[in-house]
């Protein structure tokens, strides 16, 4: 069951630099923390400023507890592009900053697996922290016991650089095994990250983010192989809450043809096999 999003004002308890252009916010929002669950996003939007007049999307990385296991504030990862996320990167601990959230539909339960793949591309890697967390059992979301879903987890991570690779470290003590491929070679794999999926075995479910040539390759890796696979969608957002219907996504329907489904309301999370690819 989705959460009612809250409006909360937190406080900046840390900003710091993951990888190349790449930081973590660490908000205090407790309200919000405790009612979030991966594959959700947040609107965030600097006070007092009206350039950007709105919020912009961004993934939950994880919640943050404390010695009681309490919810108490929640870890965002986002990269430096634009006339957000430069003031963003700016602000200090103490500073204020204007959260909208749980938004969106988090990843859909899973049946208990022995294996799954999370495969990502850029900045495509920051739902999937709290993902391998929830997967693994070692963390509830959203008030549920922990519960573990998948006996292994395997994270495959495309970047362009070694510099740009953030959060290896996480995932590693989350309990993911963790592949790297890079553009340049100068990390793991030189190539794409698809290139990385092993043909000689296959997992029970696939979660996916990143750019959207690579959801497409994956989608169809998966689809052709009959392996159920899940879409977490970046697609630009205005709104966050369905009203604008400025996010909207091609979806196949049931007979024939496609609708338009809000990426922010619907999903941002789809079925690879219900989303209508673009040829």
């Amino acid at each position: 069951m989705t959460c009612a999003a809250r409006h909360v004002t937190a406080i900046v308890l840390e900003n710091v630099p993951l990888a190349e252009r790449t930081f973590r916010i660490r908000l205090a929002a407790p309200q919000v923390a405790a009612t979030m669950r991966p594959g959700q996003f947040l609107m965030l939007r600097l006070p007092g400023r009206t350039d950007p007049l709105l919020g912009r999307p961004f993934a939950l990385y994880d919640t943050v507890l404390n010695d009681a296991g309490e919810c108490v504030a929640l870890d965002v990862v986002y990269l430096v592009l634009g006339k957000m996320t430069r003031p963003l990167s700016e602000l200090q601990a103490g500073d204020a900053i204007e959260v909208l959230g749980p938004l969106g539909n988090g990843f859909l339960p899973i049946p208990p697996a022995k294996s799954v793949w999370m495969i990502a591309g850029g900045i495509g890697q920051t739902p999937f922290l709290a993902t391998t967390r929830w997967l693994r059992g070692t963390r509830g979301y959203a008030g549920d016991a922990p519960r573990q879903l998948a006996e292994q987890v395997e994270f495959f991570y495309g970047v362009r650089s070694a510099s740009f690779a953030a959060g290896v470290a996480d995932f590693a003590a989350a309990g993911a095994t963790v592949s790297l491929a890079s553009d340049d070679g100068s990390i793991g794999h030189h190539g794409r990250v698809t290139e990385l999926l092993p043909n000689d075995r296959r997992p029970d479910a696939i979660l996916t983010c990143g750019p959207e040539p690579m959801l497409k390759a994956v989608a169809r890796w998966a689809l052709e192989r009959g392996i159920p696979c899940q879409v977490s969608l970046e697609t630009p957002m205005a709104c966050g809450v369905g009203i604008c219907f400025s996010c909207v996504t091609k979806v196949q329907l049931p007979q024939s043809g496609w609708d338009y489904k809000r990426v922010c309301v619907e999903g941002p999370i789809f079925s690879a096999d219900s989303l209508f690819w673009e040829t």
